[in-house]
């Protein structure tokens, strides 16, 4: 008669699962606070309750699995990727703080972003993000008349 190993329970899988519990609750949270109604009980509120629910089903699972003991392993942490992608928020951060506006900002999000990921053409990725951030802002500020954070570019439009 052989044994199967007892599974330990994942305390890290439980931690995560509370850490989602609170953020659903928080999510719910601060949905109540909303005071916008809308007559078909379709609005602003709807997509805080997806959410909410969503996190709240990812925490039940997550528990389930670390009682349990089956979670899978967890990669080792690798820091690069996540400077750069902080660095790149950082980058957007700053710019339209001092005035360089959302289009330079996003560029060099979009930038380091994929070089997190891996690629390599970090001019070519600038153009690229550069060319998504004119879109993204012709769309949101022409179109939608909705106003991002002008800088020397932004101007130019």
């Amino acid at each position: 008669m052989s044994t199967s190993p007892q599974r330990r329970v994942d305390v890290a899988g439980l931690v995560i699962a509370l850490l989602l519990l609170g953020l659903a609750g928080l999510v719910w949270w601060d949905m109540t606070k909303l005071q916008i109604l809308s007559p078909y009980d379709l609005g602003p509120k709807v997509m805080p309750v997806v959410v909410s629910i969503g996190l709240t089903l990812l925490a039940i699972g997550n528990g389930i699995g670390a009682l349990q003991g089956n979670l899978p392993p967890r990669d080792s942490l690798d820091w690069k990727p996540i400077i750069l992608i902080l660095g790149g928020l950082a980058a957007l951060i700053v710019l339209i703080a001092i005035g360089g506006g959302f289009m330079i900002g996003t560029a060099i999000l979009f930038a380091t972003t994929s070089a997190a990921f891996g690629r390599r053409a970090f001019l070519t990725d600038l153009l690229i993000g550069a060319v998504i951030a004119v879109f993204v802002y012709l769309l949101f500020g022409k179109l939608l008349t909705l106003s991002l954070p002008a800088g020397p570019l932004e101007r130019l439009f």
